[in-house]
């Protein structure tokens, strides 16, 4: 089974299950929402990533297994998210980054495909540079009780962030992108070291192991 990130473009809204096709959740004010109707959603939707894609550059990874799409992560800054302001624990830190969501398919959820996700936006992030971290408001009520744009505090713990500005409900989180990628090298390491646990020793050659007077010097 192959497993791979990848950018989100316009063409895989339409495959993505899952709330992000026609969701407006952050993409506009609440005033604004309200004025769309059910079957403008989906092509504001397309519109709001055509504009960031010009505007800015890549606002989403994909993760695909075997060449399927089964999860999602959105980012931007927050002048493009107008949702975020209405977050008790807004505005986002000027030198971040604001991941909305994070979005995998039930049958697929437990093997990594989250942290895949959060892993290469902090990637594409370092690349571009002049960005230290990225934010995001969880909930620390349990996924449902905002909708579903709303990742839970657990899970952003669970894959490096940190509580930036405390709240009952919807505190505001961060993972330093420093970290991130230490976490990333932490994890390769230790694949390595497992990887070398398991691998059988060679054996020697006859010769070896017979010293030689040159050996002491």
């Amino acid at each position: 089974m192959s497993r791979k990130v990848v950018r989100l473009t316009v063409d895989h809204l339409a495959q993505l299950e899952g709330p992000c096709g026609t969701c407006l959740f952050w993409q506009l004010d609440p005033v604004a929402r309200d004025r769309v109707c059910p079957d403008e959603a989906a092509p504001e939707k397309e519109a709001w990533v055509s504009s960031v894609l010009r505007d800015w550059g890549s606002c989403g990874r994909v993760v695909l297994v075997d060449d399927r799409p089964v999860g999602y992560a959105i980012y931007a800054p927050d002048a493009f998210l107008p949702g975020a302001g209405g977050f008790p624990t807004a505005p986002v830190s000027p030198d971040a980054v604001l991941l909305t969501n994070v979005w995998v398919h039930p049958h697929h959820v437990g093997g990594g495909l989250g942290r895949m996700l959060v892993q290469g936006v902090a990637r594409d992030l370092i690349k571009r540079g002049g960005i230290r971290a990225i934010e995001a408001f969880g909930d620390t009520r349990g996924p449902g009780r905002r909708g579903s744009c709303v990742m839970p505090s657990d899970f952003l713990g669970s894959v490096g962030f940190k509580t930036q500005r405390t709240h009952g409900a919807t505190p505001r989180m961060r993972m330093e992108l420093r970290a991130a990628l230490s976490l990333k090298d932490e994890v390769e390491a230790a694949l390595e070291r497992l990887v070398g646990a398991v691998r059988p020793a060679a054996k020697a050659h006859p010769a070896e192991g017979r010293m030689t007077r040159g050996d002491l010097n």
